[in-house]
């Protein structure tokens, strides 16, 4: 009777990341579906709606430092941002026609300006993406803490938390489902189109006097501000309030995924983004005023008679309670909302980050390892590495929004200025060959709208860089110039290797002789089966090498190699300081010396053990050995595994399935078994196993 097989048992390791990540996807997976315009809007339009939540607070809380006289100004700077903002989406409106393959920013400068010009982008969009993870993840709970008091005394951890489920729910390979964005982001839409249609039928149809709860608070400023003061205060609001900007490239890199035509749809997608974005920051900062809506910058040190431990609500949360009254299902709703779609906004970064990594791995300016995808068809290692960046940042800053949102805007507005110049080149050198009027009358009319634009946010970089430089941006410009000159390093690297490894001109030259040196530790079947191995290569020579650390063990491996009759001689060199590594180096490099056209492999025997507690009972030296003979030319190292029984527990996973389903493999053949005399295995066994540390478990 036929004994069925005992299935495999999975080391913990691979059984914790299946839980985690799940099986395997098949590489023909990879296709997506095209969006249409009703669900491409809400898929790409997290990320600068979402920017809506909180640039009016960071347009308020600069001007509070002059006292709440100066929230005057708050509708005039909401317009400036308002100008600014429907200048970029005319701008790249021009973008994904121009280049509908989704490149981006950096393909726009790469291909117009050159490479640095856009390694300069890619850094600015690296810092990006990690700052609107950390960013928009902060503004979230910010407002769920507007409404969950726990969650606002433990900010730092609930937001570390919401970067984690992100990482593993990314990890996963969960797509960017249209209906899973669809819903949240329309949510949204409706909970804040609620909010700003009530608010002002409220009080200019039903003539209610709306107080919003920190109407009444007595806020003091820094003193009296006024003339250059005053402006730079002004500047500096309208610098803070263009985060408002945040997230339109998103589109211009998603063209590929909206059906046909592409371009025209991405164009009108972006234009619908930022009518609903100018609308609503509009609406909001006029609610604000209508309202009296007070937010500070330092609460305990503008507000009298607030504590150290006071927290403010934000914008949106004063707003909705306000308007809503004792409705509370629609003040909750509209902070769930927000709340949501700033994670949404979160998530987006999560997949423009693997993908802008894995673009510039394949240029050689990251490390290759980005440009591969993980087991659910994700680049997982570009999604780990904006979780841990994104982290750092959360933890450094406390998850505070308006100290991050410092470091936040210097890198969008880069990228928005060198990709507009990039286009104003891109039109110039169309219409140097184009002969079409009408042709030429278009391209004239978009190199314009470019122009105005590169013209446009390339003084808002400057305000930017000017007001907010002391206050954090120095980090993102620093940071910015580490990753730059590290994408250099790396591409110069990867070029030199390829110098190097370049085979042109070459001819392939065969050794003089190949000499074998099989490491010896004791006698026993690993030893045995790799001194088989070493004689069916057909070495010129044959050396089997001990090294003399102790004389006991010495004499003991040298009966059990007369008793075996191996047939080949042991070679023992001495080591006074009981060293393995340097004598057996030493003696290789002796052998190459004497012949230089000469090739020496060094066979080294090894147990494979198949549990993780078993590794930590067995000598590694082996790895030492290998890796410092991986150093001298013309030396080869060869691991000869033995399998213990243990090592059958190994669980392989979908692999081992999947040909578990081919046909059976056919008997070991004899090359395979350590043949050749004394070959059997009477040998001493596992009771001298690690007598020799270079015997070690394989990995």
């Amino acid at each position: 009777m036929a004994i069925p097989a005992r299935a495999p048992r999975a080391q913990p390791t691979v059984l914790l990341k299946r839980l985690l990540v799940g099986r395997p996807f098949r590489t023909d997976r990879a296709r997506r579906t095209l969006l249409p315009k009703r669900i491409a809007l809400p898929v790409f339009a997290a990320d600068p709606l979402s920017s809506v939540a909180y640039a009016p607070a960071e347009i308020l809380l600069t001007l509070s430092v002059a006292g709440a006289t100066a929230y005057a100004y708050a509708p005039w700077i909401a317009a400036a941002v308002v100008v600014v903002l429907l200048t970029v989406v005319a701008s790249y409106r021009q973008n994904v026609h121009a280049y509908p393959s989704g490149g981006g920013d950096y393909e726009v400068t790469t291909v117009n300006l050159g490479r640095r010009p856009g390694l300069v982008v890619a850094s600015a969009l690296l810092v990006d993406y990690v700052m609107t993870v950390a960013v928009s993840v902060a503004a979230g709970v910010d407002n769920l803490a507007s409404a969950i008091d726990v969650v606002g005394e433990h900010r730092v951890a609930v937001a570390v938390g919401i970067v984690l489920l992100l990482a593993a729910v990314n990890l996963r390979g969960i797509r960017d489902s249209g209906l899973a964005f669809a819903l949240p982001t329309y949510a949204f839409l409706v909970a804040m189109v609620a909010l700003v249609g009530w608010g002002y039928a409220r009080v200019w149809l039903l003539g209610d006097e709306l107080r919003a709860p920190s109407a009444d608070l007595e806020v003091v400023g820094g003193g009296t501000v006024a003339g250059f003061a005053l402006a730079f205060l002004v500047v500096r609001a309208f610098s803070s309030g263009s985060v408002a900007l945040t997230g339109v490239e998103a589109i211009a890199n998603g063209v590929p995924e909206f059906r046909h035509p592409k371009s025209r749809n991405a164009a009108t997608v972006l234009l619908i983004v930022g009518l609903i974005s100018t609308t609503l920051l509009i609406g909001m900062i006029g609610l604000a005023r209508l309202t009296h809506l007070q937010y500070v910058e330092d609460p305990a040190r503008q507000i009298v008679g607030a504590g150290l431990d006071y927290e403010q609500p934000t914008v949106t949360a004063q707003l909705a309670s306000t308007i809503f009254g004792g409705f509370w299902a629609g003040y909750l709703a509209v902070l769930a909302a927000t709340a949501l779609i700033l994670v949404l906004a979160a998530n987006s970064a999560f997949n423009g980050f693997p993908m802008l990594g894995s673009i510039l791995a394949q240029d050689r300016y990251l490390p290759r390892q980005l440009h591969t995808r993980g087991d659910r068809l994700a680049f997982s290692n570009g999604i780990l590495f904006l979780a841990v960046f994104a982290i750092v940042l959360i933890v450094a800053f406390d998850a505070q929004t308006t100290r991050l949102i410092q470091l936040y805007i210097v890198g969008v507005f880069v990228a928005f200025t060198v990709s507009q110049v990039g286009m104003v080149r891109h039109w110039n050198r169309l219409l140097r060959t184009e002969r079409d009027a009408a042709t030429r009358r278009r391209m004239h009319w978009s190199r314009i709208v470019n122009g105005f634009g590169a013209v446009m946010t390339g003084f808002v970089l400057l305000l930017v860089l000017a007001t907010k430089f002391t206050h954090g941006a120095w980090i993102s410009v620093v940071a910015m110039g580490l990753i730059y000159w590290t994408m250099v390093a790396i591409r110069r690297h990867y070029d030199r290797v390829a110098r190097e490894l370049d085979p042109t001109g070459v001819e392939p030259r065969l050794p003089s002789r190949n000499h074998a040196v099989v490491l010896v530790s004791t006698v026993h079947k690993p030893t045995l089966r790799a001194i088989a191995y070493a004689q069916a290569t057909r070495p010129d020579t044959l050396t089997c090498l001990t090294v003399n650390v102790d004389e006991t063990d010495t004499r003991r491996i040298q009966q059990q190699w007369e008793e075996h009759d191996i047939g080949v001689p042991l070679t023992i060199i001495e080591s006074p300081y009981r060293e393995i590594t340097r004598p057996i180096v030493g003696y290789v490099k002796a052998r190459r010396r004497d012949a230089p056209r000469d090739v020496v492999t060094v066979f080294i025997p090894e147990y494979v053990v198949g549990r993780w507690w078993e590794h930590l009972l067995h000598n590694q030296s082996a790895l030492r050995i290998k890796t410092r003979l991986l150093f001298e030319p013309g030396v080869m190292v060869t691991s000869v595994p033995y399998q213990l029984a243990s090592s059958s527990t190994l669980d392989l996973g979908r692999y081992d399935e999947a040909l578990s389903r081919g046909p059976s493999p056919g008997p070991r053949s004899a090359r395979e078994q350590p043949g050749g005399r004394g070959s059997s295995d009477r040998g001493a066994g596992g009771r001298d196993a690690g007598k020799r540390p270079w015997v070690s478990a394989s990995s």
